[in-house]
């Protein structure tokens, strides 16, 4: 069985086998009427034959032909390009051409994945190529297999490196970094971000010192001045900068729809991964709520600096439902367990108007006591509808349909402003950059 496996199972032939072997038949079909044709197709066969077997030879004698290594992250970045890298090392003594298919995991649907390519002897390459998941969870590499040719080409082996790979898929953590720099040299602008001139003056007490000249008389503080004997002291005060955010993710039937790949859920989670990042680089507390027919994971607001690991583990358990949302729980649980002013970004989707006035009143209420930011997804195969020209009767009413859709989403837009509530219509793709730039925003004017 052991020798099955290692010399006759990784046996196949090439192109070149094919072709020479139709070629000898050919000839051997031809002597029947040119007799003087059969002593030479013999010779092309024993020749043929030969060939064959030294091409074999030359191909199992070597236990181990060549050293394959896969280098992967344990991790992948979801909706992002994630590099995956192979090595391979030619041990043969002779140049070889191979081809490379390696076994991705399943949720890519990619079936015809391979890589051609040419070694000397000894000679090593290093084979990358990108993965774009889509869906968070573990995803399992399998078998790499390398398909072998010499330079007769005419026997191919194939050199099989077993072994699973999982590798988690996380929400998109691979422009954390790119944030992290523009945050803390404030340089966000770089981003798409736009700087917003601060409004306003608020102050929290920081320490009490001894006054020096230049101070503010009106912040002597004189309890402070008796106890010292009649050295001035005067209360220092600074910007107040922590605030609490609150990033909540609807996970109802309204986030299952697609956009290139990715539900809306998965946009809303990668968005919250990064505002909660730059909400913690600016002082700030950052916690999670999501909710579906039920409260699903409430995470306090905190600026720890563990906090960044909760939410990122938190997120990466987060699946849609399959019922509408209840929004009165909602404020039910944001009511009893937030009771400090907070801003509330709401990830959610209205399609209608309808929709939006089933939730309003909820959302009002929520509004009372914080300062509410409502994130919602524009439309974007509707609006492609509505800029294609129409050339018959049922081009004419989809398109008609499309801009009625489109317009209600304006008409929402409108519709929670005239209650004071801040939001925001985005296209998916854009949803990241321009939450940034609404937090931004927020917290230069003073408004939380």
């Amino acid at each position: 069985m052991n020798l099955y496996k290692r010399y006759i199972l990784p046996l196949f032939f090439g192109r070149r086998f094919y072709w020479s072997f139709v070629a000898v038949i050919l000839l051997f079909v031809l002597s029947y009427n040119w007799p003087v044709l059969y002593p030479v197709a013999r010779v092309c066969l024993w020749f043929f034959i030969t060939m064959v077997v030294l091409d074999y030879i030359l191909l199992f004698l070597r236990r181990e032909g060549l050293l394959i290594q896969r280098i992967v992250s344990d991790r992948f970045s979801n909706g992002d390009n994630n590099k995956v890298k192979l090595l391979i090392t030619n041990k043969f003594h002779f140049r070889i051409r191979i081809k490379v298919i390696d076994e991705i995991p399943v949720q890519f649907q990619q079936r015809d994945f391979s890589v051609d390519a040419a070694l000397d002897s000894d000679e090593s390459k290093n084979i990358a190529y990108d993965l774009r998941p889509v869906e968070r969870g573990e995803y399992i590499f399998n078998d790499t297999n390398v398909f072998v040719k010499s330079p007769l080409q005419l026997v191919v082996r194939r050199i099989r490196s077993e072994g699973e790979q999982m590798v988690k898929v996380l929400p998109s953590y691979l422009p954390l970094r790119q944030f992290e720099l523009m945050a803390y040299s404030n340089n966000l602008a770089e981003a798409g971000s736009r700087k917003i001139r601060k409004i306003g003056h608020s102050l929290e007490f920081e320490q009490i010192k001894e006054y020096v000249t230049g101070d503010d008389i009106r912040s002597i503080n004189w309890k402070a001045t008796a106890r010292k004997g009649g050295q001035l002291m005067v209360n220092n005060y600074t910007d107040e900068r922590s605030q609490s955010i609150y990033c909540i993710i609807d996970k109802g039937r309204v986030m299952k729809m697609p956009f290139e790949g990715m539900t809306l859920l998965d946009y809303a989670i990668n968005a919250t991964l990064i505002l909660s990042r730059v909400a913690l680089i600016k002082q700030d507390r950052a916690g999670l709520v999501t909710f579906a027919e039920n409260i699903g994971h409430f995470l306090p607001a905190d600026r720890k600096a563990s906090q960044m690991g909760h939410i990122l583990e938190t997120l990466y358990n987060q699946q849609t439902k399959f019922l509408e949302s209840d929004f009165e729980k909602l404020y039910a649980h944001l009511r009893t367990r937030v009771s400090q002013r907070s801003l509330i970004v709401l990830f959610t989707n209205f399609e209608s108007l309808s929709g939006l006035q089933r939730q309003l009143p909820y959302i009002r209420h929520i509004a009372r006591n914080h300062l509410v930011l409502v994130v919602f997804f524009e439309n974007t195969e509707l609006r492609q509808l509505t800029d294609e020209p129409a050339t018959d009767i049922e081009t004419l009413y989809t398109k008609t349909i499309a801009e009625k859709f489109v317009y209600e989403k304006r008409l929402i837009v409108k519709e929670l402003q005239q209650h004071g509530i801040f939001t925001i219509l985005t296209a998916p793709q854009n949803l990241t950059i321009n939450t940034v730039n609404k937090y931004l925003e927020l917290k230069a004017r003073q408004a939380i």
